[in-house]
């Protein structure tokens, strides 16, 4: 992190992407400046109020269900808030959802990280506010494997979510599930939004739940 701290906007977004072309990695870069440091990733008001600290916490590893409704509006409410996200190795997730209310310009996309999907989070770690890595099948990271991400993680300002993979001891994890689609009615109307729940067990806190609203809330019809 040392070297990308006294860089200018352009210098510190070419040198993320220059980093993770010589890593292999197919990348599709934005150019605005990463968002200042503080001690979490805002997220949505309903999630922010059963996670600690009222956000994701910068510098720390939380696993998340692979739940793309909640991960997407995670990434449109970042991007909208002035932030920048990398996501890794999810060529499937779609992005649509952050038209609306974010800045797809923010967003780093590395669909395809090749044999080192470790290495390109861990370079994307250094500079922006929120990483997501998903791996397609369930994933146990040793620590000695996954060590040097961590530190490249604690020297950076990203929080870190992991999707289809686990550590020794996670600080967090998210379980999430979509139950109520919203805007439909018999036979007619289409989906303006979902309810998911969600159960959060962090270190050192009891375990909290509650329901997420993405989109429009009016129209219920539960599944």
């Amino acid at each position: 992190m040392d070297d990308l701290a006294g860089l200018s906007r352009g210098e510190r977004i070419d040198l993320l992407r220059s980093r993770m072309a010589g890593l292999g990695g197919a990348v599709e870069l934005g150019r605005e400046q990463v968002w200042d440091a503080t001690q979490v990733v805002e997220v949505p008001a309903d999630l922010a109020r059963i996670l600690p600290g009222g956000g994701l916490a910068r510098r720390i590893v939380t696993e998340v269900a692979d739940c793309p409704a909640l991960v997407v509006e995670l990434i449109a409410h970042t991007t909208s808030a002035g932030g920048h996200v990398g996501v890794v190795g999810w060529p499937e997730l779609s992005l649509a959802g952050v038209v609306e209310s974010g800045r797809l310009d923010r967003i780093i996309t590395v669909p395809d990280p090749g044999v080192d999907p470790l290495g390109i989070t861990a370079v994307l770690v250094e500079g922006l506010d929120l990483v997501v890595a998903r791996w397609p099948a369930p994933l146990e990271l040793s620590p000695v494997r996954v060590r040097p991400l961590l530190g490249k993680l604690r020297g950076g300002v990203a929080a870190l979510v992991l999707v289809g993979a686990s550590v020794t001891a996670p600080s967090m994890r998210i379980d999430a599930a979509v139950t109520t689609f919203r805007g439909i009615g018999t036979g007619t109307g289409r989906i303006r939004g979902v309810d998911i729940d969600v159960r959060v067990t962090a270190k050192g806190q009891r375990p909290a739940s509650g329901t997420v609203t993405v989109g429009q809330r009016a129209g219920l019809r539960a599944v």
